[in-house]
């Protein structure tokens, strides 16, 4: 299952657990596990130890290097029973108000407020901030997932809006400065239905 996946299945199911590998495709695991608002709990698998550190930074509940002995296994699944009978999950606190883009080499910190819209490029988004663009190397369905909801909207299969940056709506035609990004015909009734929007 690819980072992708993960998304979908936190958006459709609750989930109390994952299990996590560091090396996944498109994004590393501690970069997936960072991008999520409201993280479940979180085993790290990998057979690399030298992210352990920075695994636990993350508030996961164990890492478990691979070959993972039954003993080790149970182990991890412990703590995962004593937290949840302890402290029952809450969510992630506090907001962050920021993305992290992966650029290259390095990860480039988007506020939200400076995003505009982001355009579906097959596999990949194209971000259209206030003062720049830039590409980011996971599909539409994955970015739309790391977006808060309140703040964001799909308003077509191709393309998210920032509901903030909307200057107007024309028809079946969402204007955000001099871009027109169309509306799907499946999405207009819920973007109507938007606080602040009346239609």
């Amino acid at each position: 299952m690819n980072a992708s996946e993960v998304y979908e299945g936190l958006h459709e199911h609750k989930i109390d657990l994952i299990f996590l590998d560091i090396q996944m495709p498109v994004i590393t695991g501690t970069d997936f596990l960072r991008s999520l608002r409201y993280p479940p709990l979180v085993i790290f698998t990998t057979a690399y130890h030298n992210y352990a550190v920075e695994g636990f930074e993350l508030n996961s509940v164990d890492y478990l290097l691979k070959p993972i002995t039954y003993e080790r296994f149970y182990q991890a699944i412990q703590k995962v029973w004593d937290r949840q009978t302890i402290q029952p999950a809450q969510p992630a606190a506090p907001l962050v108000d920021y993305i992290f883009i992966k650029q290259d080499s390095r990860l480039v910190r988007i506020l939200f407020d400076q995003i505009r819209y982001v355009e579906a490029e097959k596999d990949f988004s194209t971000v259209f901030t206030t003062d720049k663009k830039l590409l980011a190397g996971m599909h539409l369905k994955m970015f739309e997932g790391m977006l808060p909801a309140d703040r964001f909207f799909r308003v077509h299969r191709s393309f998210i809006v920032n509901l903030s940056k909307i200057s107007s709506i024309n028809g079946n035609m969402v204007e955000i400065g001099q871009a027109e990004i169309p509306i799907g015909a499946s999405y207009k009734n819920e973007l109507m239905k938007k606080p602040g929007i009346a239609g």
